[in-house]
């Protein structure tokens, strides 16, 4: 008589098999966080961007309206009445050929700032879609890269529209090396945005800072920066605005690239570390202020 085939002890299989399908969850759900980890900011900078599409016909308008408004202002009202060319860098030029790279870095400067400030608030605040993205696999710092991404795209259109405009006009020298302002336009954006982000990211209450930012910041930064004029032509008092400003080293850069100026290598390599350091300043200040709020 053959041995009896032992039964299968009920309990042991099911725990087993309960084992199994817990060590199977957590393999699937450690696989679906593998790609928001390695790809987490660019989801963010597509959430940055399909939120745009909610304002996106004022987005066109004002990327296309502005450059033209300003062009035609300058070229048909402000150039008609200073017949004498600019002398910048031992160059003589136009009015309007010295103004346009200095109007293309304020429309990023002015984009960066409507962007890294109310709308950052509102990611914590308001629809507090900060705090949805934390609570994915993605850390405090991908959604940073991810807010700066998203914005950079919008800071991409502005200046890359601005700069068609300018060819048309046209208020630029050779193509051939001016299409780079849209690079250090973009620069220029993140350079003074990218400070603000953090501070706007430190904010818990609007009392209307965002206001004192305009108005004690972006406004003065505009007129004392060598956007209409040369930076030499304020008292030595009022200098000290442009020579902190992002918007005069990128301006500087700007016209260096739109037609031929006698500027030391030294001081253009000075200008291009300037926006850099800003930028890259404001990123670490960011990344701390989003890591402390989020809990990370």
């Amino acid at each position: 008589m053959s041995a009896p085939t032992p039964r299968p002890d009920p309990v042991g299989g099911a725990a087993t098999a309960k084992a199994r399908t817990l060590d199977e969850l957590r393999a699937e759900a450690l696989a679906a966080g593998r790609l928001p980890r390695r790809r987490g900011a660019w989801y963010v900078a597509e959430h940055i961007v399909r939120a745009m599409r909610a304002y996106g016909w004022t987005l066109v308008v004002g990327a296309v309206g502005q450059p033209v408004l300003y062009l035609v202002g300058l070229a048909l009202g402000l150039a008609a009445l200073i017949q004498a060319p600019i002398q910048d860098g031992g160059q003589q030029v136009g009015y309007v050929v010295f103004v346009a790279p200095a109007l293309l870095m304020s429309a990023a400067i002015t984009v960066a700032a409507e962007e890294f400030s109310y709308p950052v608030m509102a990611g914590f605040k308001w629809r507090r879609f900060f705090y949805g993205f934390s609570a994915s696999p993605l850390s405090p710092g991908q959604i940073v890269t991810g807010d700066i991404l998203g914005v950079t795209g919008r800071v991409v259109l502005t200046a890359g529209l601005y700069y068609l405009f300018l060819l048309l006009f046209p208020a630029v020298g050779n193509p051939a090396v001016s299409w780079m302002m849209i690079l250090v336009g973009v620069l220029a954006g993140l350079a003074l945005g990218i400070p603000l982000l953090a501070y706007a990211a430190s904010l818990e209450e609007d009392k209307g800072q965002f206001a004192l930012v305009q108005r004690f910041v972006i406004m003065p930064m505009f007129l004392f920066s060598g956007t209409f004029f040369p930076l030499t032509a304020l008292p030595i008092w009022l200098q000290w605005i442009g020579w902190i400003s992002p918007l005069w080293h990128a301006s500087e850069l700007g016209r260096s690239l739109s037609y031929p100026r006698a500027v030391p290598a030294e001081m253009l390599a000075l200008h291009l570390i300037v926006l850099l350091v800003f930028a890259l300043g404001g990123l670490v200040v960011a990344r701390r202020i989003f890591a402390r709020r989020l809990g990370a």
